[in-house]
Parts: structure tokens; C-alpha cells; sequence
């Protein structure tokens, strides 16, 4: 690390893992009434193992994960680009993070409807606790920026030019751009009673100004609101030729900064100072009141633009009196303003890696490897391929190409009579769509189930449905009220005289872009108990009808929930038997309070739990005589840890499983998700990845009881280690 990066960490970082350590450690003091002791061989009471001080708060677990997205940008062995977009996640996590968690915690108190989860944190102080974290952690990212990033950058020869920089010449050209692009889309906005306060849309850039002085028509009213034109780049690229060496870049508010007097020809700007409203972007559905899921989300997409502000952004250097104003306007209190020294909406920033195009400064690159018996060059029938032995794709250390050849070569195979696929997020003129469109013009029963509400993917899901209803696929929207989250592809194809069917399972989605960037796990197969399943699983979705009951694959919200339960007491028994228990999970939420309960009593039994949570985790780990016996690790770094893989030793003869849900009451109680079993070779290659995480002692941070997390570091004389640079190696090139 850095000097700089010391010293911030010496006097911001520390703040902030107090404050967030703070809740739990009081709750720890408060409880030790009721933990055993293992000092003295007496018998105790029973652990109540729903006490409060027993779960980590939901929200605050999540804003840690953010905070530690934030540490990364400090990682000075990560490319400069990739550190700035670590930056940038920050701020874009953060918003959804306000425009949905925060905004739910503030609805329960504007209607006096407040709900406590497992922890029984009411939702004042866990806005209190908010506020505190987010603080402090929003100065640092904008330190990190300005004393760190900024200048690191200016030495690789990617400068950010600031308005007193700027150079005659430059500003000629900064002149014409903003007469040529701002000013024919730019609508600024006078403020008197004509003229109230603009709805202004969620998350855009705006600015409040002071003006002195008559306008044309005698109004004299001081202030006035520049919405910037969503329509425009944040940054903007100067030509070569009026620069030094290297990428010159300017911002668009820096733009209208230096031109905001052109805007009220015959008076005086004063002030010109940007600022920012996120609002709430949850959507609500009555579905008693609803007829067509498709027309309700279209009519409720609008609203989600001008919901109940949660928060203002605005620059530290704004008059107070301009704050209070905004406050009034925005109905926002003192704890939901942030004074940032710097540009208001950090996440347009990422086209800086575009903008600058430095290979030398981002990740280097890498090809995903593909098995030999799915390399078009070896084997260019799929299906025989799949028939000769089963698949399993680790993204994107192994490539996705697999799964989209398959879908293609469906789409064009005379024999496949029928295909059948669940999207979440996958985007409108993907290679998967292009597929299932061309297998329907082709004449081939083609069924999709769409989950429209896919937070933030609503509007380009209905998009999608319109296409393939228009190429002539059936669609449908799973079922009310549940979400359909599982990821699962069946084909039907005629072979001889019987229909062999050819299967895709996931545990993330069917988008080619995130399966670059997300660590998943794909399996193709022509099982026949499995293509089953998946059958019945579709037809539970289209269809009406009783449970009915799978041979191979678990289900949510039926039996997934139920067999994990039963997979931990089995350990449990084991373990109480005096036989070895293990359980390794790695999924990306653990808050679902039976289960965690149910590992609880699995630890005093003796199991060895082993968590892998990338984000939220309610449990507490090594709590004296509770869960001394479960340790939890995060993993993060150049992928988003995405996989599920539920591991339980069962006395030698291991049961794995991956699946499309995490351990949270919303995958396993109420969205529709697939579970499915890796045995075999399969299987012990899937334990070896995941003593993989469990090795990392580079990127994985340790959840201590207190609810606080420290990075692991190598020890004396030991290697360092990094997971998913060791499954690089394993599988690309």
C-alpha cells in the first residue's frame, strides 16, 4: 500500500470498522448471560437460539459488503483502471442500496408499519447506523479519489482538467461544445410561481443556481435549476491536437459550471452548485388488483423515476441556505443530506475506461477455456457429445459459448422439436434470444418463462417479451407473487424412435456479458431422470396443477428450503454420533433464520461449517458454545463471486449440490428456484474449487463475531494464494 493510502486508512478506516463494530459488540456484552462456558464443567441452560444478539443486522451486513468493495480500490496490485472502477461500484452499490433498502427502512417509519427482523433492530436505529457507516465511508471514497486516484492517474498520463486549467485554445473548443451539444437540449429553469420546483428524475445531475438580478420579463426570483441532459456524456474527451501528451479528460459539470451564464443572458450567476436525488425505485404490486402482470409493470416503471427522494448528494461548497432549501423541497432531513467534495455522480464515471482505452492500466486479458469435447473443431455434434458424458462449465475461467452453441444448434437441428427456457436477465438481442427466435420462425415449440420483475432489468425484460411473442414463442411470467429466479434450459429432440432430452442448469443467468465477469457454474447433461425434472419444473410453471414431486432436482419454494434443513440435522446427527460433519456452503446471501439456526445446532453438535458469503450474512460466527465451530470468509476481486454450492460431507460419501438459490428467506420460501445434484468426477472437482476459497489468504476478509471483517494475509513463510487466480490457471489461457 501506499503512504497516502496509510494514512486514510490510519484516520478514516479505523472510524469506520468502529462504527460498524459497535452494535455488535454491545450486543455480545449484553448476552454473555445466556452463552455456556466452557470453563467450568456444569450443566447450562439451552442456548436460545433466537436471541437477537445472535444475528447480525441485515442492512448493516450489506453495507459492509459495500465497504469492502470500497477497500479495494486501495489494492495497489490491481491494475489503476480496475482500482478506479472498485471506486465506482462503491457508488453505484450504494445507490441501489438507498434506493431500495433505505427507502424500505424509511417507508415502515413514514407509516408507522416498522417490522424488526431476527436481530430486533428497529428501523430508526438502523437508519441512524446507516448514516454513521455511510459518512464516513462516502468522505473516504471521495479522499481516495482526490488525494489517491486523481493523481495516480495524472501520472499514467490520464489527466482530469479543471477548469482553471484549462487553456485559452481549450476553452474556444469547451465554448463551441457546450453552444453545439449543452444548449439545443438543456432546458434551465427559472423558480416563481409560474415556475414551481421541477420533478426531477431519479439519480440525474442537476444544479441550483443564484442569480442576481431581471430577466425579460421583470422576474426577479434568484433562483433557477439546470437539469443536465441525460442525453450527455459526464466526461468528455478534448481533441489531441489542443492538449499534451495522453488522455484529457473534462467533466460535463465542469461545462456547465464555466457556462451557466450564457444560460440567463443579463444576469449575474452567483453560484452554481450540482447536486444529486436518489429516490425510492421499489416497485409495489397489488396482485389481487392485477390482471396483466405485463401492462401493471409498464403503468408502475414511470412512477419509479419520481418516487419519495431517500437522499441528496450535493457539493460541500453549497451555501446552507441553498441545502435547507433543497431539504424542503426534497422533504429529506439533516441525516439524509451528503457534502461531497467532488462530481455527485461518481458511477458515470466508468466510461473512463472507454474514454482512455489503456490496456496497460486494466486486467490483462485471458480466453476461457472450453472442454475438448465441446470444442466445435473436435466434436461438432453437441448432442452426441452430451450423450457421451456430462458437462461442467466454471465461468468465466471456462467459457459460455457452450451453453449459447447449444441453444444454436437447437434452433437449427430439424430433429429438435421443442425447447423450453427461463430468462432473469439476460438483455433483448443476446445470442440466446437470437436463438430462441430463430427456433420458433423455424417452426419449433418454443416456451419461455420471462420473470419481468427482475429489479432493474423491468423495462428491457418487457422489450424481450414483445420480441419473442412477435417471433412466435410462447411466453409467459412464471407465477404471481413468486419470482422466477432458477436457471434452467430444456430440449426436446427426436432421435430414432424416442425424444431424448438435453438439459442446461445454472446458477447465474443467461447473459453472455456477466458470464465474462461473474464466477458461475453451468451443467449440461442428457440425463433422463434430470430432463424429467426439468420437464415437470416447466410444467409447474406454465401449467396449474399439485406438487409434483422430482426425482433428482430440489425446488423452491417446495423442497429446497426443507432438504437443506435436513442436510444440517444429518451432519448434526452425525457429529453428536461422534462421527466427522462437515458443511461447506458458498453462496452469496446467508440472513434465512431457520437454516442459520439449524447451523447453529449443527456447531455444538461438532460440525465443521465452512461459509463462503460473499455478502449479507446474519450468523455470527465464534461465539463461545454456539458457532466456535463455523467460520464465514468473503471473497471478493476481479469476478463477482456468483456461484451456489451447497457441500455436506455425509460420513465420507459427500453429497454436492449447486443451485440458483442463496440461503435468504426470498430464494428459498418465495421465488421459484432449481437445486441440482454434481457427483462423480464432477463432484470432487466442485470440492476442489471450493477448498480453493477456502485457501485464499489474498482476497478473502473473516466475519468475526463482533460483525466486523479483517482481510486474511499470508503468514509467515506461507505462499500467497488467490482463488480465482489459481482457477485462471486451472482453466484459461
Amino acid at each position: 500500500m501506499t503512504e497516502q493510502v496509510t494514512a486514510i486508512d490510519e484516520q478514516v478506516y479505523t472510524m469506520s470498522e468502529e462504527m460498524m463494530q459497535n452494535q455488535a459488540a454491545q450486543a455480545l456484552v449484553d448476552s454473555r448471560e445466556i452463552l455456556p462456558t466452557v470453563d467450568h464443567p456444569v450443566e447450562v441452560e439451552p442456548v436460545d437460539l433466537k436471541a437477537p444478539e445472535l444475528y447480525i443486522n441485515r442492512e448493516l451486513s450489506q453495507l459492509q459488503f459495500n465497504v469492502r468493495v470500497l477497500e479495494q480500490a486501495l489494492d495497489d496490485r490491481y491494475p489503476l483502471l480496475e482500482r478506479l472502477m472498485f471506486l465506482l461500484i462503491f457508488s453505484s452499490n450504494l445507490d441501489e442500496f438507498f434506493e431500495i433498502r433505505v427507502a424500505e427502512q424509511l417507508r415502515q417509519l413514514k407509516y408507522g408499519r416498522e417490522t424488526v427482523g431476527p436481530d430486533a433492530m428497529h428501523p430508526k436505529k438502523v437508519i441512524e447506523k446507516i448514516r454513521e457507516i455511510c459518512q464516513v465511508n462516502v468522505d473516504r471514497q471521495y479522499r481516495i479519489l482526490n488525494e489517491i486516484m486523481f493523481p495516480e492517474m495524472e501520472k499514467s498520463g490520464i489527466h482530469f482538467l479543471r477548469r482553471r486549467d484549462w487553456s485559452p485554445e481549450q476553452l474556444v473548443w469547451i465554448k463551441n461544445f457546450f453552444e453545439e451539444k449543452v444548449v439545443p437540449v438543456i432546458s434551465p429553469i427559472g423558480l416563481d410561481p409560474a415556475h414551481p420546483f421541477p420533478k426531477l428524475v431519479n439519480k440525474s445531475l442537476n444544479f441550483i443556481v443564484q442569480l442576481d438580478g431581471k430577466d425579460a420579463f421583470g422576474r426577479e426570483t434568484g433562483l433557477a435549476i439546470i437539469p443536465a441532459p441525460r442525453s450527455l456524456p459526464r466526461l468528455i474527451r478534448l481533441p489531441d491536437e489542443l492538449c499534451d501528451a495522453g488522455d484529457n479528460l473534462i467533466f460535463l459539470s465542469s461545462v456547465i459550471h464555466e457556462c451557466a451564464a450564457e444560460l440567463f443572458p443579463g444576469m449575474t450567476v452567483l453560484g452554481c452548485y450540482q447536486f444529486r436525488i436518489t429516490r425510492n425505485a421499489d416497485l409495489t404490486f397489488d396482485f389481487e388488483e392485477m390482471d396483466d402482470l405485463a401492462r401493471t409493470l409498464r403503468g408502475e416503471l414511470h412512477s419509479r423515476k419520481y418516487g419519495d427522494a431517500v437522499r441528496l448528494e450535493i457539493d460541500d461548497r453549497t451555501p446552507e441556505e441553498l441545502i435547507d432549501f433543497l431539504k424542503i423541497e426534497f422533504h429529506l432531513d439533516e441525516e439524509q443530506v451528503y457534502k461531497v467534495d467532488g462530481p455527485v455522480n461518481l458511477t458515470r464515471l466508468m466510461t473512463v475506461r472507454d474514454l482512455a482505452g489503456r490496456q496497460e492500466l486494466k486486467w490483462p486479458p485471458f480466453s476461457p477455456g472450453v472442454p475438448g469435447k465441446l470444442k466445435k473443431e473436435k466434436e461438432p455434434n453437441v448432442f452426441q457429445a452430451l450423450k457421451t458424458s456430462d458437462q461442467l462449465l466454471m465461468h468465466p475461467f471456462q467459457s459460455f459459448t457452450p451453453v449459447v452453441d447449444l441453444l444454436m444448434k437447437a434452433a437449427k437441428d430439424p430433429d429438435v422439436i421443442a425447447i423450453k427456457q427461463t430468462l432473469y436477465r439476460t438483455g433483448d438481442k443476446s445470442d440466446i434470444v437470437n436463438a430462441l427466435v430463430e427456433a420458433a420462425r423455424a417452426g419449433k415449440e418454443v416456451t419461455v418463462i420471462i420473470e419481468l420483475r427482475a429489479r432493474f432489468d423491468e423495462e428491457s425484460n418487457l422489450h424481450l417479451a414483445s420480441r419473442l411473442q412477435e417471433a412466435g414463442c410462447l411466453v409467459v411470467y412464471g407465477v404471481v407473487g413468486y419470482k422466477t429466479h432458477a436457471k434452467a434450459m430444456l430440449i426436446v429432440r427426436r432421435e430414432g424412435t424416442k425424444l431424448v432430452r438435453y438439459c442446461h442448469l445454472g446458477t447465474g443467468n443467461y447473459h453472455s456479458g456477466t458470464a465474462r465477469l461473474y464466477t458461475d457454474y453451468s451443467y449440461l447433461t442428457s440425463n433422463d431422470e434430470i430432463g424429467e425434472d426439468v420437464h415437470k419444473v416447466f410444467q409447474q410453471l406454465t401449467g396449474m396443477g399439485k406438487i409434483q414431486r422430482l426425482k433428482k432436482l430440489y425446488n423452491a419454494p417446495f423442497t429446497l428450503h426443507a432438504k437443506m434443513l435436513e442436510l444440517i440435522q444429518h451432519e448434526t446427527k452425525l457429529a453428536s454420533s461422534g462421527k466427522p460433519g462437515h458443511i461447506i456452503v458458498k453462496v452469496n446471501g446467508l440472513t434465512e433464520p431457520k437454516m442459520i439456526r439449524a447451523l447453529y445446532e449443527a456447531s455444538q453438535a461438532g460440525v465443521k461449517v465452512e461459509l463462503i458469503i460473499r455478502g449479507m450474512c446474519r450468523l455470527r460466527p465464534g461465539l463461545p458454545g454456539i458457532s466456535e465451530n463455523i467460520t464465514v470468509r468473503s471473497i471478493i476481486g476481479r469476478f463477482l463471486e456468483h456461484t451456489r454450492v451447497y457441500y455436506f460431507g455425509n460420513n465420507g460419501k459427500p453429497e454436492v449440490l449447486c443451485a440458483s438459490a442463496d440461503w435468504m428467506e426470498r430464494n428459498m420460501l418465495n421465488r421459484v428456484e432449481t437445486c441440482f445434484p454434481v457427483t462423480g468426477k464432477q463432484g470432487e472437482r466442485v470440492k476442489k474449487e471450493l477448498d480453493y476459497y477456502l485457501a485464499d489468504n489474498t482476497q478473502s476478509w473473516e466475519l468475526k463475531a463482533d460483525g466486523s471483517y479483517t482481510l486474511l494475509k499470508p503468514g509467515e513463510g506461507v505462499e500467497p494464494f488467490s482463488a480465482q487466480q489459481q482457477l485462471l490457471r486451472d482453466f484459461a489461457s
